[in-house]
């Protein structure tokens, strides 16, 4: 646990502080890189120095090699002194478009999104250039002393330059993440050979691997060209070789590691932000290579979570959680529908005519959201669906597309608290509520094109017909008693049995059932069940 939280210190030191501005992020930036590259050429040139000087021996016949070493180290300290300065101020010029583009807060152009992609290539290459002119340079002035001397001084200082090159690749590359993520933000790069995590791997293994082996590859050639080198001699030089790539080729290593795994990683964390509900999760694209792309493809694919989840939602709103649940699971269809035992809520209010005409159409709209919100919560505070708004009616289904324990009972009671909460908070309206039951065809209607989930039955013209005559009563709720009779008696305690009428359009009589308030005694109960059952 201590070892993760000191790497995502350094991983958040590295990146600066979150919510800095560009161009602060830009200034830490280009100071680390400049303590980083010049870090790596000064570790790079006293390896050299320190392995041409007192590890590989010089060739046999010098007439005199101390005034030839002091020559060497004159001229790899003038190198430094020269060298130095006109690497930080080429490398500035190379990052000269990422401080315009960061002073100024603009949307980045072509220049400089390659400037910021391109920078760890870019600086490579100044670096090997540089390296390679020195080089040339101190092999030259050797070669006046002896061609086997210049040999040694040009290989060596190519390992000196591969390792530097590497080192200074992979650390500016680590470096300038934060400014990349504000550059691919503003638009996805392409994917470029150059950046992929092949360049990475050879860059790891010329340094970690083929450094170490061209170093003992030129310590065997001078074993086999010097004359009188003693075994103490290939012994040292073996053993500093060997050192050199334990010790520089496992941190290389884990940069390169590392630049491979924290894009993964990144997309790891943000997998499981997904699995935990967070649909807001997004993870800053800093790769221009495949691993930026699986970034990339990250935050695209949690785009479309959450529009398929605000889709949903909407599809939610619209027909009801149960309808477009079961609409997700088992498909839409026109079809016969499914046949079901289901209660019915039917709410309609009177005189929403007068309403409209009388009142501005704002107050309209807003008494009945409140109007329809009081209705929804209640419905589905019970359990059932909101199946449909009509005008300033709306219809409730319990028992579909789920089935319920007890659809009637829910029904019954919801149409009592509805009825409780209308006439407390909204006494200005007038709502009618019918409550019936039994069986209903639920399925989807209409045409191929547009379609909706609905239930059609005889309960359902029963509660509108209901809902009409509950108006005219104290309560304004009216059920039926076959409801009653269907409920469990815990709920059916609630209602009382009342006057038998013949309902618009329907031949059959209906029993009507109205609610009082308090349960009755325990042998009322009893009488009311024997009553329900015949």
């Amino acid at each position: 646990m201590a070892g993760r939280t000191r790497t995502g210190g350094l991983r958040a030191w590295l990146d600066g502080p979150d919510g800095a501005p560009l161009a602060v992020l830009e200034r830490r930036t280009r100071w680390l890189l400049i303590f980083a590259v010049g870090g790596a050429n000064l570790s790079g040139a006293l390896f050299v120095l320190l392995f041409s000087t007192f590890v590989m021996p010089d060739p046999p016949g010098l007439s005199n090699p101390d005034k030839i070493r002091l020559i060497n180290l004159v001229v790899f300290s003038a190198y430094v002194v020269f060298g130095a300065p006109i690497g930080v101020a080429w490398g500035m010029r190379l990052f000269r478009p990422v401080r315009s583009f960061a002073g100024h807060e603009h949307d980045p152009s072509e220049a400089e999104r390659r400037a910021v992609l391109r920078g760890p290539l870019r600086l490579m290459a100044m670096q090997a250039t540089l390296w390679g002119f020195g080089a040339v340079v101190w092999a030259a002035i050797d070669l006046a002393f002896s061609p086997l001397l210049a040999l040694k001084v040009s290989m060596i200082t190519l390992l000196g330059a591969i390792t530097t090159c590497a080192v200074v690749y992979l650390l500016t590359e680590r470096l300038l993440r934060p400014i990349a993520a504000v550059v691919m933000a503003a638009r996805a790069a392409t994917h470029d050979g150059w950046f992929g995590i092949t360049p990475r791997t050879m860059l790891a293994w010329a340094l970690g691997t083929a450094v170490p082996l061209l170093g003992l590859v030129i310590t065997a050639i001078a074993a086999l060209v010097v004359t009188g080198m003693s075994l103490t001699q290939l012994a040292v030089t073996i053993l500093v070789l060997g050192g050199v790539a334990l010790l520089v080729g496992f941190q290389i290593t884990y940069i390169a590691a590392r630049a491979v795994a924290d894009p993964v990683r990144s997309v790891r964390e943000g997998l499981a932000r997904i699995e935990r509900g967070d649909l807001g999760a997004a993870i800053p694209v800093y790769d221009a290579s495949e691993l930026g792309g699986l970034q990339a493809g990250f935050n695209h694919m949690v785009d479309g979570l959450r529009e398929n989840e605000r889709v949903r939602d909407l599809f939610g709103r619209h027909v009801g959680e149960d309808v477009a649940r079961h609409a997700l699971e088992h498909g839409v269809a026109l079809g016969g529908g499914e046949v079901c035992d289901a209660a019915v809520i039917f709410a309609d209010l009177q005189g929403s005519t007068r309403l409209a005409a009388t009142r501005p159409p704002g107050e309209v709209v807003a008494l009945l959201n409140a109007y329809f919100g009081i209705v929804v919560d209640v419905v589905s505070a019970h359990g059932g669906l909101i199946n449909k708004f009509q005008g300033d009616a709306a219809l409730a289904i319990f028992g579909a597309p789920q089935p319920l324990e007890d659809p009637a009972g829910q029904a019954l009671a919801a149409a009592r608290k509805l009825s409780r909460r209308l006439q407390a908070e909204l006494p200005q309206l007038l709502a009618g509520i019918g409550v019936s039951s039994g069986q209903v065809v639920a399925g989807h209607i209409g045409a191929e094109e547009r379609l909706e989930y609905t239930v059609i039955g005889d309960p359902v013209n029963e509660a509108a017909r209901l809902s009409d005559i509950a108006k005219s009563t104290n309560e304004r709720l009216l059920a039926s008693a076959t409801v009653v009779a269907a409920a469990q008696p815990a709920e059916a305690a609630h209602w009382r049995l009342g006057n038998t009428v013949t309902l618009r359009g329907r031949p059959a009589r209906t029993r009507l059932a109205t609610p009082f308030g308090p349960p009755p005694p325990r042998g009322i109960q009893r009488v009311l069940r024997i009553i329900n059952r015949k």
